[in-house]
């Protein structure tokens, strides 16, 4: 009679690990099919972009994921090296460096002026403060597409006083772009600093350290995850700017880069979408080198190890 039951008991037990597994295999299952989902639908825009690119009969009303007429001829148009190809004033090597030089000087100075302003809010107590960082929080919560006649006119009346900062100059588009940029990074950089513990602070103190060597020496280190994230995500905003940089660049030579491909899909019937394609394909280029050479620092610690217990 015991053995009969012993066997019942273990009949049981076999159909209920069967049936656990066979949950698992089915789970795993469902995921790997969201992830191959969500997989395809993420690569299949830039698969496409990439087709473009290499079809010759550069149209988007025929165009197929495998293109029967490839070749790189969209990329000598691009690179003005088809004789029998003249899209006006093409300088794409010209746009290209215009947006990396107004991102990266943009980007530089935003995280430069942000850290600081983030850990004078984070750690001093001064009159005004949070008023200040309510203010600042306020001016975000509009739109910047709202300010974009405000933007104008200020940067145009700008120019008549100091040139170098009015309508088609690149330093009044960075200015534009630091002031629209600084405030959700101070507020992100104070919510960082935060959580930061103060016995580092307190502990430089103690050292004889003076606010700025405690800010550039024991702070700034920490700050690195968040400054990549920050300064990463400010970078492909500007970089990917259209409307502002269209609203106060005028010269072809000062364009940046989505300005000047805007140029290939301006007329009604004569878009050259094969060049357009090429050209945002190598345009994305240093957003892929970007990624791919900070991927350890945004998945870095962030003040792991700073305080001894």
């Amino acid at each position: 009679m015991s053995s009969q039951s012993g066997s019942a008991l273990s009949r049981s037990y076999e159909r209920i690990r069967t049936s656990q597994r066979f949950q698992k295999r089915l789970s795993l299952a469902i995921r790997l099919v969201i992830a191959l989902l969500l997989i395809v639908f993420a690569i299949f825009p830039v698969l496409w972009i990439i087709s473009a690119s290499f079809d010759n009969a550069n149209s988007l009303a025929t165009q197929s994921l495998i293109p029967p007429n490839t070749g790189i001829m969209n990329y000598q148009r691009l690179f003005n090296l088809d004789p029998t190809f003249r899209f006006g004033d093409l300088n794409y090597w010209a746009w290209l460096w215009n947006s990396i030089k107004i991102s990266g000087i943009t980007t530089i100075l935003s995280l430069s002026i942000t850290t600081m302003a983030a850990y004078a809010f984070s750690r001093l107590r001064f009159a005004g403060r949070v008023a200040m960082l309510k203010g600042i929080l306020l001016i975000q919560a509009f739109p910047n597409l709202l300010a974009v006649v405000a933007i104008f006119l200020l940067v145009s009346q700008m120019g008549n006083i100091i040139p170098a900062l009015g309508l088609n100059s690149h330093t009044g588009l960075i200015m534009v772009y630091l002031g629209g940029s600084m405030g959700l990074n101070i507020w992100l950089m104070k919510g960082f600093l935060d959580t930061i513990p103060r016995a580092i602070d307190e502990s430089g103190k103690i050292d004889g350290a003076s606010n700025w060597q405690i800010f550039t020496r024991l702070l700034l280190p920490l700050l690195r995850p968040i400054l990549v994230v920050i300064g990463l995500l400010g970078f492909i905003g500007t970089y990917g700017d259209f409307l502002i940089a269209r609203l106060l660049l005028n010269k072809v030579d000062q364009y940046t880069l989505m300005v000047g491909l805007q140029i290939f899909t301006a007329g009604q019937f004569d878009k050259k979408w094969g060049v357009f394609a090429a050209g945002a394909l190598i345009g994305a280029l240093p957003i892929l080198i970007l990624y791919l050479s900070l991927q350890d620092q945004i998945a870095g610690g962030l003040t792991v190890g700073a305080v001894k217990e």
